[in-house]
């Protein structure tokens, strides 16, 4: 699976043609990785030294980690899966990181070990990181870090279409302008006009990405929440479907659960996972992944 290198727009200097992978980390990988396969995700290769596993199904790429080093903190009994890092696909990778540096990003330090790729990567929302990678030739990440399973198929078809759509992420009270700015000053993305939404959750800021293949969803917390926890953090994974009630039929029969009632409503827009119990839930949104890349 080779990703074609789109000419760069003007406003797309670091030359960002979308989203490469998601990583989550998870201290459940076995529950967690049934769930992703209920998603029409497939477990296609493993690290070779640590207990990470790579799911793929159409052009997507989850990372599920389950390294102890990878794992959230957290005071509950029941741990957490959170989603830990978005790599985005660029141009050139070290140009990428270099500019996000340049414009006040904050380097993460390396985590690849011996005979490990260093993939490049800058601080995110809490504790997740923003990672880089170049894919515009005859070699990728995976390549060097997993071997790959074996009779799995290295690029299972996606289910409805399914594509990556966007990510959401909640945010402290007025703290909107502080991660616009950093979006659009690092990587260029472009705020969305005030009311412009999709899906069945209209709510917070959006900002689309500069190859126009993604979405950023900022949230602040609601009004009335004092007391509520409210971290920022990466919380949810949007899918794009060509066709979303179909999407929803097959999904269904693969055992994935909808919440059906206002306010978020299965109809032809978008859909709601319900919340499972490591704390992720899905986000389907109407997207023609082939007419918005033509």
């Amino acid at each position: 699976m080779i990703a074609q290198e789109h000419n760069p727009e003007p406003n797309n200097p670091l030359g960002i043609d979308g989203i490469e992978f998601i990583e989550y980390a998870t201290a459940q990988p076995l529950a967690f990785g049934a769930l992703l396969e209920k998603m029409g995700f497939v477990s296609t290769a493993r690290h070779r030294s640590r207990e990470v596993t790579l799911y793929r199904q159409g052009s997507m790429n989850v990372i599920v980690n389950a390294d102890p080093r990878a794992l959230p903190q957290s005071d509950s009994e029941q741990q957490p899966t959170v989603i830990s890092a978005i790599a985005l696909r660029v141009r050139d990778a070290d140009v990428a990181y270099r500019h996000a540096i340049s414009m006040g990003a904050w380097a993460i330090e390396t985590r690849a070990g011996v005979m490990e790729l260093n993939i490049p990567g800058v601080h995110g929302a809490g504790d997740s990181i923003l990672y880089f990678v170049d894919r515009f030739q005859d070699f990728s990440i995976y390549d060097v870090d997993f071997k790959p399973i074996p009779n799995a198929p290295v690029n299972p078809p996606a289910v409805a279409g399914l594509h990556f759509f966007g990510v959401v992420q909640t945010i402290g009270r007025d703290r909107s302008p502080e991660w616009i700015d950093f979006y659009e000053q690092l990587m260029d993305f472009r705020l969305l006009p005030q009311g412009h939404y999709f899906g069945v959750l209209p709510k917070g800021t959006l900002l689309e990405s500069p190859c126009h293949q993604f979405y950023l969803q900022l949230v602040e917390p609601p009004d009335g929440a004092a007391g509520l926890q409210w971290d920022e953090q990466l919380i949810r994974v949007g899918l794009g479907a060509p066709d979303v009630l179909a999407a929803v039929r097959e999904l269904k029969q693969r055992g994935i659960i909808f919440i059906d009632r206002e306010p978020t409503q299965v109809n032809e827009k978008g859909a709601l996972t319900q919340l499972y119990k490591s704390g992720v839930s899905f986000e389907l949104v109407v997207s023609d992944l082939e007419s918005k890349n033509a």
